[in-house]
C-alpha cells in the first residue's frame, strides 16, 4: 500500500475508533465512591447495631446502589448526551410532579417531608430536581446563548423554573436543597452569559421572595431562626447538641486521627453520623490529613470538570458539565461548612459519602453524562 494511502487509512481508523474514557475523571469518581463506602460503613455500623441489631443496615443498601450507579454511569457514558435536549422538559415536569406528590403523600422525618416511601426504599425527589434544573438550563442556554443578555431569554425562563422548584422545596421545608438549586441556577446563568445587571435585580427579587415566603409559610421563620441561634453559640443553645458533638469529633482527630473504625463520637453521640455529619467522623478517624484528602478529591473533581467543560464540543455539553460539577462541589463545600459550624446547620449531605440511595445513583448517572461529554470532546479533537 502506498504511504499516502496508509496515512489515509490510519486517519480513517483513528476517526472511527471508539473514543476513550476520561481516565483521570473516572479514577477520581471511583475513588470518591470507594472512600465514601469505607467511611460510611465505619460511621454507620454502631448506629445500625444499636438501633436495628444489624451493623450492615446502612452499608448494605448503599453498596447495592453504588453498584447500580456505577453500571448506569458506564452505560450513560456511551449514550450521546444530546438526547437530553428532548428529555429536558419532560424531566422537569416529572420533577415538579414528584415535588408536589411528596408534599401530599411524603414520609415526614424530623419535621420535614422530603421522601416518598416506595415500600422497599425511599425516593427523594429533590435529587432528581437538581439534575432536571441542570438539563433544562443547559438546553435553554444552548438554544439562546446569543440572546442571554436580554430579559426574555436570559432571565425570565430561568426565574420561572427556579421560582417553582424553590417554592415547592421550601414547603417541605428543604432549605439546603433550595440553596443548592438556586446556586446551581445562578452559576449556570452567569457562565451562560446572563447580563450582570439582571443578577442585581435578582437579589432584590430574592429579598421579596423571602419576605413572601415568611408571610405565606410562617413556620419557616422559627425553623430558620432556631438554626441561626444555634449556629451563633451551639455550646449554650439546647439545640446545638449535634454541632457540639461534631466539633468534639473533629478536635479529637488531631493530625492523623484515631484510626479507621476507632471513632468514639459515632457511638450515638453524633446523631446520624452516617448522613449529614459523616465528615466529622472522617476527621476523627483520619485526622487533618484525612480531611485534606477528602477536600483534595473534590477539588480534583472540580478542576477536571472545568477542563471537560472548556473542551466540550458544544455549548450544551459545556453547560451540562458546569451544572453537574457545581452541584457536587457546592454541596460538598456547604456540608463541610455546616459540620465545622462555619454556617448554620441546614441538613445537607456530603456527596458520595452520606447514606442515601437516590443521591448516590443520581450522582453517578450525572457523572456518566460528564464522561460522555468528555468522550464527545475526544471525537472533536480527532
Amino acid at each position: 500500500m502506498p504511504p499516502q494511502a496508509k496515512a489515509l487509512h490510519a486517519l480513517a481508523k483513528k476517526r472511527t475508533a471508539r473514543p476513550p474514557l476520561d481516565w483521570p475523571l473516572l479514577i477520581i469518581v471511583l475513588t470518591l465512591v470507594g472512600f465514601g463506602l469505607v467511611m460510611l460503613f465505619s460511621a454507620s455500623y454502631p448506629a445500625g447495631y444499636y438501633r436495628f441489631g444489624d451493623s450492615y443496615e446502612f452499608i448494605r443498601p448503599q453498596m447495592f446502589y453504588a453498584a447500580v450507579g456505577i453500571i448506569a454511569m458506564f452505560v450513560i457514558s456511551h449514550i450521546d448526551y444530546h438526547i437530553l435536549h428532548r428529555f429536558a422538559l419532560p424531566l422537569m415536569a416529572l420533577s415538579i410532579t414528584l415535588l408536589v406528590l411528596v408534599l401530599i403523600i411524603g414520609s415526614e422525618y424530623n419535621g420535614a417531608k422530603r421522601w416518598i416511601n416506595l415500600g422497599f426504599d425511599t425516593l427523594q425527589p429533590s435529587e432528581i430536581a437538581k439534575f432536571a434544573v441542570i438539563a433544562l438550563f443547559a438546553h435553554i442556554i444552548s438554544l439562546n446563548h446569543d440572546k442571554m443578555k436580554t430579559f426574555r431569554y436570559g432571565v425570565l425562563p430561568f426565574l420561572l423554573v427556579l421560582g417553582t422548584i424553590a417554592g415547592l422545596m421550601l414547603l417541605e421545608p428543604h432549605l439546603s436543597g433550595t440553596v443548592i438549586i438556586l446556586g446551581i441556577g445562578a452559576i449556570m446563568m452567569f457562565v451562560g452569559g446572563t447580563g450582570l445587571v439582571w443578577f442585581g435585580l435578582g437579589i432584590g427579587l430574592g429579598a421579596v421572595g423571602i419576605a413572601g415566603a415568611v408571610l405565606l409559610v410562617p413556620d419557616l421563620v422559627p425553623y430558620a431562626m432556631t438554626r441561626i441561634e444555634m449556629w451563633q453559640d451551639p455550646f449554650t443553645d439546647p439545640n446545638g447538641y449535634q454541632t457540639v458533638q461534631s466539633l468534639y469529633a473533629i478536635a479529637s482527630g488531631g493530625l492523623t486521627g484515631l484510626g479507621i473504625g476507632n471513632s468514639r463520637q459515632k457511638h450515638l453521640y453524633v446523631p446520624e453520623p452516617y448522613n449529614d455529619f459523616i465528615f466529622s467522623i472522617t476527621c476523627e478517624e483520619l485526622g487533618f490529613i484525612g480531611a485534606l484528602l477528602v477536600i483534595f478529591l473534590f477539588v480534583a473533581l472540580l478542576l477536571r470538570g472545568i477542563y471537560v467543560a472548556v473542551n466540550a464540543r458544544d455549548k450544551f455539553g459545556s453547560m451540562l458539565v458546569v451544572g453537574v460539577i457545581v452541584q457536587i462541589t457546592l454541596q460538598a463545600a456547604l456540608n463541610i461548612a455546616v459540620v465545622t459550624n462555619t454556617i448554620p446547620n441546614t441538613g445537607i449531605s456530603l456527596p458520595f459519602f452520606s447514606s442515601g440511595g437516590t443521591s448516590l445513583v443520581m450522582l453517578l448517572c450525572e457523572m456518566g453524562v460528564v464522561l460522555n461529554v468528555s468522550r464527545q470532546s475526544a471525537v472533536k479533537r480527532l
